[in-house]
C-alpha cells in the first residue's frame, strides 16, 4: 500500500497532525516511542508510519488494522488510543534503520502526514576500567609470578582495546588486546601503562597501571602492580627475606701459629736477659752495703 499525498498540504498537516518528535538521534540496539496528537474527526480513519523520503512515495511498514511489514513485526508498534493520539514505538535500533519516516492519518484524496527524521548511530565508548585476573593481594608478583591485567567493562559497539606503555612521557603501543600480561623478562625499570577503548566515533582511557620494579631478574623478580580501586599491597616481607639471603657474611683472620723452635729460642733469649738484670742489681745492692 502506498501513501499519497499532494505536496502543498505541509502546513494543513502540522495544524491536524502534531508530533512531540520530529528529529529522533538514537543508538544502535535502543528504542524510541513517539506521541502524535491528531483531530477529533480523524478519530475513525486508519493511522500508518510509513518510511521513504518522499511522503507521496513511502512504503508504509505497519497500520493500525495491524498489517505490516514481516521484518518489522516483532519491534515495531503503532497504536490509536483514546484523547486523540497515535503512538508509535520502534524497538532494538540498528544502523539500516536511519532514515525518514511518516506518520500518516489516511483522508480521502490526500492523506496527513508528518516527517519523522531517525538517526542511529555506534554507542560511544565509556570509560573501560582495569582488574587481575589473579588476586594481587595474594602477593603474586612479590615472587616473580606473572600476572594478567584486564582491560574492559567499556560500553559502546564494537569496543576495540589496545594497551600502551608510557617511556619517557612518551606513549607506545604494546599489544592489541584487552589482556596485559605482567613478567619477569620485560621488568626491567618502573613504568606506567594504560588500555584505550575505542570504536569507530569515539574513544576512551583507563587509569594508569603503575608497576614498581624492586628487583629485576629474568625469572625470580620482585615487583608490585597498582591499580586504582584495587587494595594495595607491597613485597615488604619479601625484600627483608631477601636481603637477609643476600647479606655479605663475616670474614674471619685465622691467628698465625708461631712453630715451636721459634718459641723456644725467644723464650731462652728472654731468660738470658732475665738473668743478667738480677746479676747487676746485686752489684749494685752490694756496693751500696
Amino acid at each position: 500500500m502506498r501513501a499519497v499525498c499532494n505536496r502543498g498540504e505541509a502546513g494543513e498537516a502540522t495544524l491536524q497532525l502534531h508530533c512531540n518528535k520530529r528529529d529522533i538521534r538514537a543508538y544502535i540496539g535502543g528504542e524510541f516511542t513517539i506521541i502524535c496528537t491528531y483531530q477529533s474527526k480523524f478519530l475513525f480513519s486508519k493511522k500508518y508510519w510509513c518510511r521513504g523520503r518522499f511522503q507521496y512515495n513511502c512504503d508504509i511498514l505497519l497500520d493500525t488494522d495491524g498489517v505490516a511489514k514481516p521484518k518489522n513485526k516483532n519491534r515495531l508498534s503503532i497504536s490509536d488510543v483514546q484523547r486523540y493520539n497515535i503512538f508509535v514505538k520502534v524497538t532494538n535500533l540498528q544502523i539500516e534503520d536511519s532514515d525518514v519516516y511518516w506518520i500518516g492519518i489516511e483522508k480521502m484524496n490526500a492523506d496527513i502526514m508528518t516527517s519523522i527524521k531517525v538517526t542511529v548511530t555506534l554507542v560511544p565508548v565509556s570509560k573501560p576500567r582495569l582488574w587481575p585476573l589473579t588476586p594481587l593481594t595474594d602477593s603474586p608478583t612479590c615472587w616473580g609470578k606473572p600476572v594478567t591485567i584486564r582491560c574492559g567493562d567499556a560500553k559502546g559497539t564494537n569496543v576495540f582495546y589496545a594497551w600502551y606503555q608510557n617511556i619517557h612521557h612518551k606513549s607506545f603501543l604494546l599489544l592489541n588486546s584487552s589482556d596485559l600480561s605482567l613478567h619477569c623478562s620485560i621488568l626491567t625499570e618502573d613504568s606506567d601503562y594504560y588500555c584505550s577503548a575505542s570504536n569507530s566515533i569515539s574513544n576512551a582511557q583507563s587509569d594508569a597501571l603503575s608497576v614498581k620494579t624492586l628487583l629485576p631478574d629474568d625469572s625470580s623478580c620482585i615487583y608490585v602492580a597498582n591499580i586504582p580501586g584495587q587494595p594495595v599491597y607491597d613485597c615488604a616481607d619479601r625484600m627483608r627475606t631477601t636481603v637477609a639471603e643476600t647479606s655479605p657474611t663475616t670474614t674471619c683472620i685465622e691467628a698465625t701459629k708461631i712453630p715451636s723452635e721459634i718459641s723456644e729460642q725467644s723464650l731462652q733469649v728472654n731468660q738470658t736477659a732475665m738473668h743478667a738484670f738480677f746479676s747487676r742489681l746485686e752489684s749494685i745492692f752490694l756496693l751500696s752495703a
